[in-house]
């Protein structure tokens, strides 16, 4: 496998994909002026980029959940996706992923792609779920399908600590870089140029993850949150700044001397008296008339629109608005944003799900479960508040109609699992109705008389 590979190609592949990732990073970290300042001069940064990205992940991972379905309808398919999902569950509990989701979240949006990694770790006696560093992943596609991953290495460092109680061996320096080379048939450990291990691949799958945060047409790595607002943050900044110095001005009045060749002492402050030559003139500049300043605060307000726009976070999003706003009205304001977290959230889910089938195939194997033939799907929560009590009216009158099934009024309502729940409705019904067969007919203590239920006490509704 490893013929025509070394761990030293790798810093010459990828170069303006790793250059641009450290660029992103820099810039939510708040370094976004061009080039170094002046002495003195003052670099005012607002990083309105940074509220955004954590903005949007918040929308985006709000309300998440998993649920296992079987494929076929018997009791044994049904008993084998319980046993799944609570496995997975399990799993997910013990890599806390909510949390690592959500950090991951947040680096993809910044960077534009993300990775997760699922191994079975021997230690731990279960499921190990991580993510790697993407400015360490490297890929080989399929030429005619650019979606399918062939070959995949990671790169990371260690200290020469940690590399010689893990593998045995020391570097040269007090770093080693560590390298995995994957393939669906076979597995390599480099340390520095150095290989320690090859063995068969013991998954027979590649156990890595890879996704795009928007994905870009034909393209396999994905687009930054940040790209298309990072030049209005600059300039956002550049604006503010200037108004600032404007106003520092303006606080702190440059006098005007006009026919005077000297100027000592002569200073701006509280009961100042100059004394200058008889045709001399003396003012203070105004850098605030003829309405000056309100072009400079206009033109901010514009970049903050502008800001909103591209970025598709309306200001209704950040729990801000001009006017009280009905439900409708407000899913209307926020329609920007719900359109960027649905193009995201579509994404994610095949991202959750192909992450939860190699869960369960790790299980399978070293477990020896048999979860059966399983859909596993990702279950997201509503982005804005719903009323619920209309919600439940609106449906109840679509499923009456036959506009609207069940399953489908249970899945608007936000139910993880329509199909368990439509069961557990159908067991109920079941139950009801054995019950009024029993009791039709049947006397009934009723006070001092006794009567007889022609229908029975109990109502299906």
């Amino acid at each position: 496998m490893s013929e025509d590979f070394s761990p030293a190609d790798l810093a010459r592949r990828d170069i303006e994909r790793i250059r641009g990732y450290k660029e992103l990073l820099d810039f939510y970290h708040s370094v976004q002026w061009e080039g170094r300042a002046r002495w003195g001069e003052r670099r005012l940064t607002f990083n309105y980029a940074k509220v955004v990205i954590d903005k949007v992940t918040s929308y985006l991972m709000s309300g998440r959940d998993f649920a296992v379905e079987p494929v076929e309808s018997s009791e044994e398919a049904e008993e084998k996706a319980r046993r799944a999902e609570a496995a997975l569950y399990r799993v997910h509990q013990e890599n806390d992923i909510e949390q690592l989701d959500f950090d991951t979240e947040i680096d993809c949006a910044i960077v534009g792609d993300a990775c997760y990694k699922v191994i079975w770790d021997q230690e731990m006696g279960g499921v190990r779920i991580t993510s790697p560093d993407v400015q360490g992943i490297y890929t080989w596609r399929a030429g005619d399908d650019s979606s399918r991953v062939w070959r995949l290495a990671s790169r990371y460092n260690l200290s020469a600590e940690e590399a010689e109680l893990l593998y045995g061996m020391k570097p040269r320096g007090k770093e080693g870089t560590v390298t995995e080379l994957w393939t669906d048939a076979e597995f390599e450990l480099w340390l520095d140029n150095t290989r320690i291990e090859q063995k068969p691949n013991p998954y027979g799958f590649i156990p890595f993850v890879i996704y795009p945060n928007l994905r870009e047409p034909k393209k396999f790595w994905g687009i930054s949150d940040l790209t298309q607002i990072m030049e209005p943050q600059r300039e956002f900044n550049r604006a503010m700044t200037q108004l600032s110095r404007i106003l520092e001005l303006s606080g702190n009045p440059v006098a005007v001397l006009e026919n005077v060749e000297e100027s000592e002492d002569i200073a701006v402050r509280p009961g100042a008296v100059w004394n200058i030559p008889e045709d001399a003139k003396a003012y203070l500049l105004d850098l605030l008339q003829g309405g000056g300043l309100r072009l400079h605060i206009d033109y901010i307000g514009l970049l903050y629109r502008t800001l909103h726009d591209i970025s598709e976070s309306p200001r209704a999003a950040f729990g801000g608005t001009d006017r009280d706003l009905s439900g409708v009205a407000l899913e209307m304001e926020l329609q920007p944003l719900l359109q960027k977290v649905g193009r995201k959230r579509t994404i994610r889910t095949a991202v959750y799900n192909r992450r939860s089938r190699l869960v369960l195939k790790l299980l399978e194997k070293y477990q020896n479960e048999d979860f059966g033939d399983n859909r596993v799907n990702v279950v997201w929560g509503p982005l804005l508040p719903r009323d619920v009590a209309r919600l439940v009216s609106n449906e109840q009158v679509l499923v009456q109609g036959g506009i609207h099934s069940r399953r489908r009024a249970m899945g608007e309502l936000g139910i993880k699992d329509p199909e368990a729940e439509f069961a557990r409705w159908l067991e109920e019904r079941e139950a009801i109705l054995k019950m009024n067969r029993e009791l039709t007919g049947k006397p009934v203590r009723g006070g001092a008389s006794e009567r007889v239920e022609s229908r029975g006490e109990v109502s299906e509704e």
